[in-house]
């Protein structure tokens, strides 16, 4: 029998589409919209039941038009998310970042069987406390200055890493590397024969944890 998790994907002006678009592309294989099509080889012991929020119920346009019409704000959520997922981008910078957004994630996390964050939205995660004594891995391109801004914070930032896993919390490097924690998020869930087959519709060729070369891009690596 396949067991739904709710997914809440967290979103906010001035987020990185990619971010999440990503991930939830393979994990939008075990909706329930697409498991009643019986594609897949075996029945997955998981699916996926996403909602797409934000602080208003208008459409949130992206850079380069692209527009997402939220299922609900953060305010209209009175039920508790299996899954927590929180994209990058300019809006989680500390003057931008909705303080909506990071009370959410404190009410939320607690309860929460899985974070998974890509890019920047680590930065999100460390300031509502959801990192402390963790290690995780943000985009490379801000990681000194997410870094910097966190130096009193009781986090361990990863310079060279696809993605970190610690616990229940997973963090990706920058947009793209969302893809690849997002295999390996499913994999963990479904199993390789399910997980496999989906990146071969998909065609992603997927990196490893340790497969990343924009720490040294970015000097990070001494």
């Amino acid at each position: 029998m396949t067991v739904l998790l709710t997914i809440a994907v967290c979103l906010f002006p001035e987020a990185a589409a990619l971010d999440f678009v990503g991930p939830m592309e393979l994990l939008s294989f075990l909706t329930p919209r697409v498991l009643a099509l019986k594609l897949l080889p075996i029945s997955p012991p998981f699916g996926f039941e996403p909602a797409y929020l934000s602080t208003s119920k208008g459409p949130l346009e992206f850079y380069g038009g692209l527009q997402v019409l939220p299922t609900k704000t953060y305010d209209e959520v009175t039920e508790q998310f299996d899954i927590l997922l929180i994209p990058g981008g300019l809006g989680t910078w500390p003057d931008k970042c909705p303080q909506t957004l990071i009370d959410f994630i404190r009410k939320q996390a607690p309860g929460a069987k899985y974070i998974l964050s890509v890019c920047s939205g680590s930065e999100v995660l460390a300031r509502a406390g959801v990192l402390d004594g963790k290690r995780a891995t943000t985009n490379k391109s801000a990681f000194k200055r997410i870094q910097e801004e966190t130096r009193d914070l009781n986090i361990t930032w990863v310079p060279k890493a696809r993605w970190v896993v610690d616990g229940n919390v997973w963090t990706s490097s920058g947009v793209t590397a969302g893809t690849d924690m997002g295999y390996a998020f499913l994999d963990k869930m479904v199993g390789s024969q399910i997980a496999n087959g989906i990146r071969g519709v998909v065609e992603v060729s997927i990196r490893e944890a340790d497969d990343d070369e924009f720490a040294e891009f970015y000097g990070l690596e001494h």
